[in-house]
């Protein structure tokens, strides 16, 4: 009589790890699981989130006193000629211009915030 190979299922119920092999397996089962969830699981560290919480904060801050910025813009007397030259120069330089003119330089600072202008000439854009 012919004798048959023990399938996977016979195989499993009479194998008998050793504690080294249980222990290995455990490691290498835990360091996969941080692997996978640091590289695809979307996992962070608490240094790098909040990083990016204060990045978010201060993007949201800006866009809050951005229209602060504008109010002042249209309280200039000068706004005709200013925005005139602002619109002369160059996009990358709009910020500090807003800046020079003291529009971004919000109540109770010592000088303007480069986020504030940005956001503010992005709002003048649209206003005007």
């Amino acid at each position: 009589m012919e004798q048959r190979a023990p399938n996977i299922r016979q195989m499993w119920s009479q194998s008998r790890p050793t504690k080294t092999l249980l222990f290995w397996a455990c490691v290498a089962t835990m360091v996969a699981t941080i692997i996978v969830g640091f590289t695809w699981g979307g996992w962070i560290t608490g240094g790098k989130a909040r990083y990016a919480a204060a990045g978010l904060a201060s993007d949201a801050v800006a866009k809050r006193l951005a229209p602060i910025c504008v109010v002042r813009f249209k309280a200039d007397p000068d706004r005709a000629q200013k925005l005139k030259e602002l619109n002369e120069v160059s996009s990358y330089g709009r910020g500090e211009y807003v800046q020079k003119q003291g529009w971004a330089t919000m109540p109770g600072e010592a000088g303007p915030d480069s986020k504030v202008a940005d956001e503010c000439v992005k709002l003048l854009a649209q206003v005007i």
